[in-house]
């Protein structure tokens, strides 16, 4: 902080990226959802894919939805900064966006599988916050997964799977919340925006002339 009492100045932060995983059905779409309606100054990071929208999803707002073909010319031009095959289809997420934010002070949210955090956690070293949301038990993810009546049993038992996998992975995230009441899922995860845009590791002094 400036040494001099008579000289104003102000504080401005660095943005922050937020990564959100979790296994398919444990709830990450509604929390992502509801977090972007009621906290401020957090946007969405929208990501590429080569998979077809869903009923009810709309271009450049869920996904940048684009062919194999322009996905690969993406990549070769490195506009990417990071990437994966995911049950089957691509996934990426566009560099500029994200060194933009850093650089005036806004707070991305990411929805990103376990390869794209151990992809972008190096890359943007003390700017992000990863957090992985867990189903309460993993009967009750085959549940939700059997419930929602949009994938055959051989998909249902590789998302269950991969699911068993990600959980593997826990250790390089930061928090763990577990979704057992969305309200709850949803307060835990804004706490924890609420602090990390709070610390004083992220600030950067301006003086005003």
């Amino acid at each position: 902080m400036s040494d001099d009492p008579d000289k104003p100045f102000i504080l401005s932060r660095q943005g922050i990226l937020f990564f959100l995983s979790a296994p398919s059905g444990a709830g990450k779409t509604t929390l992502s959802e509801q977090l972007l309606q009621r906290i401020p100054n957090l946007s969405p990071s929208i990501s590429y894919t080569t998979r077809q929208p869903r009923a009810g999803e709309v271009d450049g707002r869920e996904y940048h939805f684009v062919s194999e073909a322009e996905f690969m010319r993406l990549r070769q031009r490195q506009a990417f900064a990071e990437w994966a095959r995911v049950h089957d289809f691509f996934y990426g997420t566009a560099r500029a966006p994200l060194e933009e934010a850093l650089v005036h002070g806004s707070d991305l949210l990411l929805d990103i599988d376990v390869q794209g955090v151990q992809q972008l956690k190096p890359q943007f070293p003390g700017a992000t916050v990863a957090i992985f949301l867990l189903p309460p038990s993993w009967d009750e993810l085959e549940r939700r997964l059997r419930n929602r009546g949009t994938d055959s049993a051989e998909v249902i038992a590789r998302r269950l799977a991969r699911a068993h996998t990600e959980a593997q992975e826990l250790s390089m995230y930061d928090y763990w919340v577990v979704n057992d009441q969305i309200e709850r899922a949803i307060a835990t995860v804004h706490a924890i925006v609420i602090a990390e845009r709070a610390r004083v590791a992220r600030l950067h002094e301006r003086t005003l002339a």
